[in-house]
């Protein structure tokens, strides 16, 4: 098969735990493109975050962030989709998480927004990279903002968030996407907002079948983009019930897993119809 998109999650899987891209990966990406194949970010990631990355890549192509919710073009800003999670739904999952005491997060105009300081929101600041507003009162910031939010995050330690996630599929049904993308993050977006939705709308823009695209992820926010791909790439540190799903399992994100399934699927497979 020859394939010509590759949607590649950001944490636990093209970035090592350090936070950084490995040279060799780089370079294969770099040597991909070159091939003629479009490679891009599938991230749960702001688009501020996300972009500094597609930018070292040096990728100019429209990248998707936000778990799908947002995909916009590096090179000239121009947004081609976005599904935003109806106010009226957020203001309900926050007033339910408020009850639990849970610390929330709104995404807003590509803004993060917090109502308190706390260790959760500096580690995680830290990690993407980008800056948080303190509000007095989320809730009143989405009933004065003329947008939509993007998305509403909580973290928890892990086995409460799992608790969580089965109680808010429970209410909200289909209505919208819950998802964990790390164990201590459960995110809410629209419904059509994940990877794979994205991935979807990207291959027919570009006039790609499904079954020439591969997705490369790790965790549960990845596992619809790893269904659809004709190859679906899980991380051989990503969660079980996400290899279990996948046509093929690769390194670590330390141990260069991107830069084997280029190498294995892209680089070499050109390699090889050259000498036919």
């Amino acid at each position: 098969m020859r394939y010509k998109l590759v949607a590649i999650d950001l944490d636990d899987t093209l970035l090592a735990d350090d936070l950084k891209i490995s040279p060799q990966t780089i370079k294969a990406i770099q040597e991909s493109v070159k091939k003629g194949v479009i490679v891009t970010l599938a991230t749960g990631r702001m688009y501020q975050s996300a972009v500094k990355y597609a930018k070292q890549i040096e990728l100019n192509v429209p990248i998707i962030t936000y778990q799908g919710a947002y995909v916009k073009n590096v090179l000239d800003d121009e947004v081609l989709y976005q599904r935003f999670l109806p106010s009226d739904i957020a203001i309900d999952i926050i007033k339910k998480l408020k009850v639990k005491n849970k610390v929330i997060q709104v995404y807003l105009n590509d803004e993060l927004y917090v109502e308190a300081e706390h260790e959760y929101i500096i580690n995680y600041s830290k990690a993407s990279g980008v800056n948080y507003h303190i509000v007095d009162d989320l809730i009143e910031l989405i009933n004065q903002s003329k947008e939509d939010p993007i998305k509403v995050l909580t973290i928890d330690e892990p086995k409460e968030i799992k608790k969580m996630l089965e109680e808010f599929n429970q209410i909200f049904q289909k209505e919208i996407n819950i998802t964990i993308s790390k164990p201590f993050f459960l995110e809410f977006t629209h419904k059509e907002a994940t990877k794979g939705q994205a991935i979807k709308y990207l291959a027919n823009l570009k006039g790609i079948n499904l079954e020439e695209v591969i997705a490369i992820g790790d965790s549960y926010n990845d596992k619809d983009m790893i269904e659809i791909a004709g190859l679906g790439v899980a991380m051989s540190n990503g969660n079980p019930d996400i290899k279990k799903i996948a046509d093929y399992v690769t390194k670590t994100n330390n141990d260069h897993g991107v830069w084997e399934v280029l190498q294995k699927f892209i680089l070499k497979e050109e390699l090889s119809d050259e000498r036919r």
